[in-house]
């Protein structure tokens, strides 16, 4: 997190000016900035200054300057501001919503003391410092103060926790006290928290700790109980300056502290949870920060200054831009700012547990969001800005989000369906679906409010593809589930989430009642439905008809209207409702009548008044009937009696007017007597629940009075004497006795003598009650109640009067029941069969008569069959034998399959006329193939033919031929059935009978008679595939002879003979169509080609526009001037292009010269511009007087070429004179000199060149020179020769370079003594340049002949030291070169030793280069590897020389893996405190305790030797500048580690010490963070193992395996930290790059922990001591107190302490005695050695020293 300049919202002053304080309102819509004047500046979001007002003394008449601003702050709303001044009072200004607003003081609060600091951290909430010490609350409410807490301490700083219900106060003497208004469940502690080393004034409260800072220039930051968590010092940085103020963000993750020209950043880390610091802000000239204040979301801080400057800085972790819509700023890990680019809203997205925020997404129509923690998910509306976040384990971004409810976001996740309210943190409700189409679920939100409803949500789904559950989200429970009998493609909740609408795939509209689990069918055929908005009407479409529910109670009652398109919407707005319809290209609105639908809402609200004024208002119809008995319904449920009278009265019900009239006045008269409304009055309530029908509900209101006589009374009115008498019994009623006669007498009268005889029946008088249900028309009760008695079965008259009146009333079945019961099975038989009782009578007769069974069976199929049940028939017929009426019972019942199993069975002769029936019942439904096999069985195989002609199946028709047909046969009826249906027009079918049998020639000769060429295209592509090109162009060629161009085309291309086609439209004259096609299927040029021959055809202008047209007019003239078309390519650039005339010109000038007309191309030539080329004909042609004539008359500059080309021809003759005289006279002598050198005439070219060319004289003369040198050694005298001549002839110059050019290398003595002539020459008689110029041409070469003396000897006359000097070395001439430069140029001496020293290191003399540079010897000696040499001659040199090349002796003996050979080295030479040895002492650390086989013995005199060389490293760091510094504390711990290292395998050694050896093991591990975790867990854990330590063993191994196994991941953020909580072991460790333990270790190790995992007495818990804290841990976990180290063990001294004389030395005085013990045992049992001699060294107290302590090492303790 970086701090970013913004802008400077208010400038600077040149003196001091301070600004008092600063503050963001909590909308982040306003900054205030209160200045040096006690003037408060009002800002907006931009940083433009918009209002501002200045503050009021206590006492006007004291003036401004009589006090300072101490405290600012907004209050929640951002209303209004606090001020907090030092004189005694705090103000509040009103400062209104709207910039202008008056500022008036609304609330005073005078104080004792100076307000010093000021905080709003809740509504009407305001806590303020005093000068005095308090800190203390106002109440904007009531305008009074009250104190929170008092100290003695002046308060120099006040904040507040991120929620605003904690604060914090920070005093003069350093205390910070910390106070709850509520404590939000964490249980921390209040009061004085810690006392800081300096006043605080810098103080902030973080999300995870407290930071403080002052004048100390330290950074603390401490734990929620005051521990120290970490300190930033910056005491020693002296450009850092007292910390003023600090301010924490608003999410609690980052700190900024402000002090002299800078500002530090602190962010929290939640991944290491720890503070890291970022780079701070330096702006030079700020001078002290005085206030700083936070913007409330985060992205921005406000500074102001000691000379009252305000600065804006942004403030994030990063931004991006998503989909160019939104920008997203991270101001921390857990917050994000999501900008809206084209409105400018802003929604601040927080985790409010501050994980770390990924990605954020923009989803939903760019409405919603969605981002991942960790451990949560966040989502929010952006539109009302309503934020959520629950808690989500990572599914690895599988989830699916919908967002068609705008209260609720649906998250589909592996089956699981999840509901998050908005603005809600909890998870609404969770249910597993499959489904996750969101028409399958429906959420309701609290979307319409219900009078006594507070909290309504309701959720529908799919549990399985038919089945919907429906959920109370609020309770949890499942309100209902609905079955249906198909799949469900659509449902929705009303938006109460009482009744639910669905509807199914066969487009079904079901109508569910969840509160009385009724399910009803309210529309067929539904294509369209949607409840309307805000109500309770349903809207649905069916076919051609809207369908309208005003009141879906009464789903029977339906308006409908005719459409004439599909519905598309559904919008109501400012109250009205529309119906949108698409009628093809229009768009229709159907208005539904709002009053009905308003009728609903009213009923929903509960406001019944309003509802009854409405329905008066309407004509009565079966819709407002239907809403007249919903409304009584309702009012009766809610007491308002008067209403539901005025409704039953509106229907007509006058019983249920007049009953509730009744009601109501008994209702008044209770109201007069007892108040309220009457309603509660035990008769009220009574009645209505009769009026209801719960007369139990009644009799219980009356009995609940001892009103029993009422609740008889009422069920004599109702005639209900069950109910009555049930009553009487209960209380023991005195006319209980009559009451039961009077109900006999009254059924007797009423003539029920059923109810009758049932009294008697439960009186026990059975003869009385058969007789009363006799007399009653009753005989099966009769019968039923004499069969039951055994007594009645033996009463013949009673049996005989039963039966008979049975028979009487045809009850035949009952009668049979009779005969059977008294055994007459003769009689029952004939009664069954008279009553069709068919399954008693074959039951009866398959125990009495079994001859008679199959009778039955026939006739009961007979009677089912009457019955036209002849599924059941089937079976009786079977069992009955009767085929043939089983068939054709099968055939009625359409039971197909059944009837082909009975035919199986049965004779052909029998089944053939029904296989023909049922193989026509299949040929109907398209199932072919079993048609087929029925008419075959039936032997009808023509009618199976017949079926599959008819069908239009050929090949299966052909196939059933060819079974039953020749194929002769079948060739010669499919051919002929093909051209009978040619004849009919059925040409498809046709050709499809023409190849079934072969004959794909006939369908393609017929489709060409008919002329449908595609079809016939089609057929030769398939059969005929290498004639289908041919077939192309002859088709080709009759469309076009038919004049049938645009299908000839098509044929030409498919053919791919596109030149056809082009030709088709040239002759007929149809250029543009040939030109299209030329250019889509022709190659690159094919079109200009058409296009210019188009052209041609036109001619003129018509011809200039076409080309023009097509950008072809430049194009077409080169053509036709290329094709020789010279006259139309004339007229085409005359008419258009005239400037082309000379090029045309000359092109036909070319074209008749080819020809062999030279006298016109001459013409044509002169015309085109060209004379020359002309000239150049005639040349060519050597017609030199043609040739003459035209150059002279048109291009006399081509005369010279004239006479060149005569030269030339003269020269190929052999004749030099003309061919000299022909040149010269054009003026061409260079030509001549050319010819003579061809002829090799050197002496003429030379001639020439002299009289007429003299500039180039000595070229020609070079050139002469070369051309003797390639003759060869004539060559080389010739140039001697030469040189000499020159030289006789006073040609000095020229001589030098003859001399120069020789080259013989098989001669160097010539050619030294030509060099040495040439410098000779060159000095004696060449100017000073020239003579420079040769010497150092020549004295290389010479250097290059090894000829060093001569070259220097030449350098030295022309004065040139340093090269003589430089030749000399070359030839390692070294005295020479001395003396040259001691003679010559004193200042070279120098640089002859520096070559030397040189020379001396390439030719490896280094004992000769000692005695010149020490130095140089000894880096010599370093790169050759020769240590022991560069060691012995650099201690003879100084301390600081000899450690500089031991320290490059170590660092290579480390490259090569010798760390043992550098750790001798120190030990030998010492360890000096050279910062730039640092690396090599940490090296040979890391390195030891890296290395294998280390934890043993054998290894201590290593060890020893580390902790020697260490401990002398830590001496001379006391006493070098060193001192104190991090890198001795560093040392320091090392040298600490390595002595445990030491000790341990000196423990290793004795038996006794074993647990001394597991003790230091295990304190090893809290330096995990230097040493390699694996190895230190492994080491621990065997060590614990060993000594029997189990528990530690098991922790300490287990976590070597998650550390291994992290170390194989490449990670560590799996590893769990539990087992380590509240111990020094550190969490944040290294990981390490390899594995320190071998695989075969690490196996063991694992089998050792799978093992002891299964042990139940083992237990995973750290061993603790009396401090309840791990025995091993230095740090109490309690108190935060540190002990210091036992020196033998590691472990924390708590007692029996022995002090040493250093201090911070210790040891366990037990561990000790043990110890000294062991040494003495050790000393007499293994003789001397190193270890003996360490052991008994005596100390400076006089007591002997452990193994580790050295003679030369006293002062460790």
């Amino acid at each position: 997190m970086q701090l970013r300049h913004v802008r400077t919202l208010l400038a600077p002053q040149d003196g001091i000016a301070r600004v008092a304080c600063v503050a963001w309102s909590a909308s982040s819509s306003r900054f205030a900035v209160c200045t040096a004047d006690q003037v408060v500046l009002l800002y907006d979001e931009q940083g433009e200054r918009r209002d501002k007002f200045s503050t009021k003394p206590a006492e006007a008449k004291y003036g401004r300057k009589s006090y300072v601003v101490k405290g600012m702050a907004f209050s929640p709303d951002s209303t209004k501001i606090a001020i907090g001044q030092t004189d005694n009072i705090v103000y509040v200004y009103r400062i209104g919503e709207e910039w202008g607003d008056k500022k008036v003081i609304c609330n005073k609060f005078i104080q004792t003391s100076a307000v010093t600091c000021l905080s709003w951290p809740a509504e009407n909430v305001i806590v303020f410092g005093l000068a005095e010490g308090k800190v203390r609350l106002a109440n904007t409410k009531n305008n009074k103060s009250s104190t929170i807490y008092g100290t003695d301490s002046y308060v120099v700083s006040l904040t507040s926790n991120v929620s605003g219900k904690g604060i914090l106060s920070g005093h003069a003497d350093g205390s910070i006290v910390r106070f709850f208004f509520d404590d939000e469940g964490s249980g921390e502690s209040q009061g004085k928290l810690v006392t800081h080393p300096c006043p605080p004034y810098a103080l902030a409260w973080a999300s995870n700790s407290i930071v403080a800072a002052g004048c100390d220039k330290k950074i603390v930051a401490y734990g929620k109980e005051g521990n120290v968590i970490k300190t930033f010092d910056y005491s020693r940085d002296s450009s850092e300056k007292e910390f003023t103020v600090a301010a924490a963000s608003p999410g609690g993750q980052s700190v900024v502290i402000g002090s002299y020209d800078r500002l530090r950043v602190l962010n929290w880390s939640p991944r290491r949870s720890a503070w890291e610091e970022g780079k701070p802000k330096e702006i030079d000239h700020l001078y002290t920060i005085t206030a700083l204040a936070w913007k409330r979301d985060g992205s921005q801080i406000c500074a102001g200054t000691l000379c009252g400057g305000v600065e804006q800085f942004d403030f994030c972790l990063r931004r991006s831009i998503y989909r160019n819509k939104f920008a997203m700023t991270y101001v921390g890990p857990s917050q994000v700012i999501v900008k809206n680019l084209s409105t400018g809203t802003r929604v601040v997205l927080k985790s409010q547990y501050g994980y770390e925020i990924d990605e954020v997404k923009i989803l939903g129509k760019d409405r919603y969001l969605v981002a991942h923690t960790s451990d949560t998910l966040l989502l929010g509306d952006i539109s009302s800005n309503k934020l959520s976040e629950v808690a989500w384990q990572g599914s690895g971004g599988n989830e699916k989000f919908f967002f068609g409810n705008e209260s609720v976001c649906m998250i589909f996740n592996a089956g699981e369906l999840t509901l998050v309210e908005y603005g809600s943190n909890d998870i609404l409700g969770s249910v597993r679906t499959e489904f996750m189409n969101p028409h399958l679920v429906s959420v309701r939100i609290n979307e319409r409010r219900q009078r006594g409803v507070e909290e309504n949500k309701r959720l529908a789904y799919l549990i399985d593809i038919k089945t919907i559950a429906t959920v109370d989200l609020v309770g949890g429970y499942n309100a209902g589930t609905v079955s249906h009998d198909s799949k469900i493609d659509w449902l929705e909740l009303n938006e109460t989430g009482h009744k639910l609408l669905f509807r199914d795939k066969k487009m079904r509209l079901q109508l569910y009642d969840i509160g009385s689990g009724t399910k009803t069918s309210i529309l067929n055929y539904c294509s369209y439905v949607q409840w309307v908005p805000g109500s309770d009407v349903v809207v649905a479409q069916n076919r051609n008809s809207l369908c309208i529910w005003y009141n879906i109670d009464a789903p029977e009652q339906v308006t409908m209207f005719p459409l004439k398109g599909d519905i598309v919407d559904l919008t109501r707005n400012d109250g009205k409702t529309e119906v949108i319809v698409s009628e093809g290209v229009n768009t229709v609105s159907y208005t539904l009548d709002e009053g009905l639908i308003e009728f609903g809402t009213a009923v929903d609200d509960g406001d019944y008044h309003r509802a009854v004024d409405f329905l008066e208002t309407l004509e009565m119809s079966t819709e407002t009937e239907a809403m007249w008995k919903t409304l009584s319904r309702l009012t009766l449920e809610a007491r308002q009696l008067r209403i539901a009278e005025r409704c039953f009265a509106a229907l007509g019900n006058v019983a249920k007017v007049r009953f509730l009239h009744e009601i109501n006045t008994i209702a008044d008269q209770a109201a007069q007597e007892h108040g309220g409304d009457g309603t509660d009055h035990y008769l009220v309530r009574a009645r209505l629940a009769m009026l209801d029908k719960n007369y139990k509900l009644a009799e219980m209101i009356f009995l609940e009075q001892n009103a029993t006589e009422e609740a008889m009374n009422m069920y004599q009115e109702m005639h209900m004497w069950d109910e009555c008498i049930a009553v009487a019994e209960a209380k023991g009623h005195p006319m209980l006795d009559k009451l039961r006669r009077d109900y006999y007498q009254w059924l007797l009268d009423t003539q029920q003598e059923e109810k009758a005889g049932e009294v008697q029946e439960g009186q026990g008088d059975c003869l009385a009650a058969i007789s009363l249900y006799l007399q009653a028309g009753l005989p099966a009760k009769a019968a039923r109640l004499a069969m039951g008695r055994d007594e009645l079965l033996t009463n013949e008259d009673v049996i005989n009067r039963v039966s008979t009146a049975l028979i009487r009333g045809e009850l035949y079945e009952q009668a049979g029941d009779l005969f059977e019961k008294v055994g007459n099975p003769r009689k029952a038989l004939e009664c069954y069969c008279k009553g069709s009782a068919f399954l008693k009578a074959v039951e009866l007769a398959r125990l009495a008569f079994p001859t008679e069974v199959v009778k039955l069976e026939e006739a009961w199929g007979d009677h089912l069959v009457q019955q036209k049940q002849l599924d059941a028939a089937i079976n009786h017929y079977i069992e009955a034998r009767c085929s043939v009426k089983a068939i054709e019972a099968a055939l009625g019942a359409r039971q197909w399959k059944k009837a082909i199993y009975i035919l199986d069975v049965q004779d052909k002769e029998t089944a053939a006329k029904y296989y023909l029936k049922i193989a026509q019942h299949y040929a109907a439904l398209q199932e072919y193939q079993v048609a087929e096999e029925l008419y075959i069985k039936g032997d009808h195989t023509k009618d199976a033919f017949d079926m599959y002609t008819q069908a239009g199946l050929w090949e299966q028709a052909h196939k059933l031929s060819v079974k039953c047909m020749s194929e002769e046969d079948v060739s010669v009826l499919y051919t002929a059935q093909a051209q009978e249906m040619e004849k009919q027009g059925k040409y498809k079918e046709a050709a499809r009978l023409f190849i079934t049998v072969n004959e794909p020639d006939l369908a393609i000769t017929m489709y060409k008679k008919c002329k449908m060429y595609d079809e016939m295209v089609s057929l030769v592509a398939k059969y005929h595939k290498d004639l289908l090109s041919d077939t192309h162009l002859h088709l080709g060629k009759e469309l076009e002879a038919e004049g049938r161009l645009q299908e000839a085309e098509y044929h030409y291309l498919e053919a791919k003979d596109w030149k056809a086609t082009v030709n088709m439209y040239r002759a007929n004259d149809m250029w543009g169509e040939a030109y299209r096609v030329a250019k889509a299927h022709g190659g690159a040029n094919s079109y200009k080609h058409v296009a210019y021959m188009w052209a041609r055809s036109l001619g003129g202008l018509a011809a200039v526009k076409l080309l023009s047209k097509f950008g072809l007019l430049e194009t077409a003239i080169d053509h036709a001037a290329d094709s020789g078309v010279f006259e139309f390519a004339f007229e085409l650039a005359r008419l258009s292009m005239k400037q082309k005339m000379p090029e045309i010109h000359l092109k036909y000038a070319m074209f008749l010269e080819d020809e062999g007309k030279f006298e016109e191309a001459e013409a044509e030539f002169i015309k085109a511009g060209k004379p020359k080329e002309a000239v150049l004909m005639f040349v060519h042609n050597q017609n030199w007087d043609a040739a003459q004539r035209v150059a002279e008359a048109h291009d006399p500059d081509s005369v010279a070429d004239v006479l060149v080309g005569q030269a030339r021809l003269a020269f190929e003759q052999r004749d030099f004179q003309k061919t000299e005289a022909f040149l010269l006279r054009a003026q061409r002598p260079e030509l001549a000199i050319k010819y003579y050198k061809e002829a090799g005439m050197w002496s003429e070219a030379l001639r020439i060149c002299k009289e007429y060319v003299p500039g180039r004289l000595e070229e020609l003369q070079e050139e002469c020179s070369r051309e003797a040198a390639k003759k060869g050694s004539r060559g080389t005298e010739g140039l001697l020769e030469q040189a000499r001549e020159w030289e006789q002839a006073g040609e000095h110059a020229r001589a030098v370079d003859c001399y120069l050019k020789v080259r013989d290398p098989s001669n160097s003595a010539l050619m030294e003594k030509c060099l040495l002539k040439a410098a000779e020459l060159a000095i004696k008689f060449l100017d000073q340049s020239q003579s420079m110029e040769v010497t150092r041409t020549v004295a290389p070469q010479l250097v290059a002949m090894k000829k060093y003396s001569a070259a220097a000897e030449l350098y030295l006359n022309l004065e040139l030291t340093r090269e003589a000097i430089d030749a000399l070395i070359e030839g390692e001439e070294w005295r020479k070169a001395k003396r040259v430069a001691q003679e010559l140029d004193p200042r070279s001496e120098e640089y002859v030793d520096q070559r030397y020293k040189e020379y001396l290191k390439n030719q490896g003399k280094v004992d000769s280069l000692v005695g010149i540079d020490v130095m140089a010897a000894l880096d010599m000696y370093a790169e050759q590897e020769q240590w022991e040499k560069c060691l012995e001659v650099a201690a003879k040199q100084n301390y600081k020389v000899l450690h500089k090349y031991v320290a490059l002796y170590a660092t290579h003996l480390i490259r090569e893996g010798s760390w043992d050979k550098a750790l001798s080295l120190y030990v030998h030479h010492g360890a000096p405190a050279n910062p730039q040895n640092f690396n090599i002492y940490k090296r040979l650390f890391v390195e030891m305790v890296n290395a294998p086989g280390m934890n043993c013995a054998e290894a201590y005199s290593s060890w020893a030797d580390l902790r020697d060389v260490l401990f002398h490293l830590c001496e001379n760091l006391v006493k070098s500048s060193e001192a104190n510094t991090p890198a001795h504390e560093e040392f320091e711990t090392l040298l600490l580690i390595s002595h445990y290292y030491a000790t341990r395998s000196a423990a290793q050694g004795l038996k006794q010490l074993d647990t001394v050896a597991a003790q230091l093991s295990i304190a090893l591990l809290r330096h995990t963070e230097l040493l390699p975790a694996d190895k230190a867990f492994y080491e621990a854990g065997i060590a614990a193992k060993a000594v029997n330590w189990e528990n530690m063993a098991f922790i300490f191994l287990n976590r070597f395996l998650d550390i291994s196994d992290a170390i194989e991941e490449g990670n560590l953020d799996s590893l769990d930290h539990s087992d380590f909580q509240n111990t020094d072991i550190p969490f944040e460790v290294p990981l390490p790059a390899q594995q320190h333990v071998p695989e075969e270790k690490r196996e063991e190790v694992r089998d050792w922990v799978l093992t002891m995992s299964m042990d139940q007495r083992l237990e995973q818990v750290l061993p603790q001591d009396e401090r309840d804290t791990y025995e091993a841990s230095l740090v109490a976990a309690q108190t935060g107190v540190r002990s210091l180290p036992c020196v033998l063990t590691g472990y924390p001294v708590l007692r029996n302490k022995i002090e040493f004389k250093r201090a911070g030395r210790e040891a366990n005085k037990d561990t000790w005695n043990k110890f000294l013990m062991a040494v003495k045992v050790s000393q007499a049992s293994c003789g001397a050695g190193r270890w003996a001699a360490e052991c008994s060294t005596p100390h400076a107290d006089n007591k002997t020293l452990s193994c580790w302590v050295e003679i030369s090492e006293p002062g460790w303790f």
